[in-house]
């Protein structure tokens, strides 16, 4: 399964994407693999996601969490 926000940092950080926008989305995936651990099995079947893709998904790096180019 893709992941939309699978790419590390690579470029630096530019005026159109702050140091803020980058800690803040960082914040909001941490908070969406936090409530999708606590997810059940049935609630993971009805969004289309098996448990070994939700582990493998929680389990990402820390740093490895969102594309700059996306604002």
């Amino acid at each position: 399964m893709a992941y939309a926000h699978s790419i590390t940092l690579t470029r630096p950080l530019t005026p159109q994407v702050s140091l803020w926008s980058v800690l803040t989305k960082a914040h909001a995936i941490f908070r969406q693999r936090h409530q999708l651990r606590k997810l059940d099995d049935r609630l993971l079947a009805d969004i289309g996601v098996t448990r070994a893709e939700a582990l493998q998904e929680v389990e990402r790096a820390p740093w490895d969490i969102l594309d700059i180019s996306q604002k």
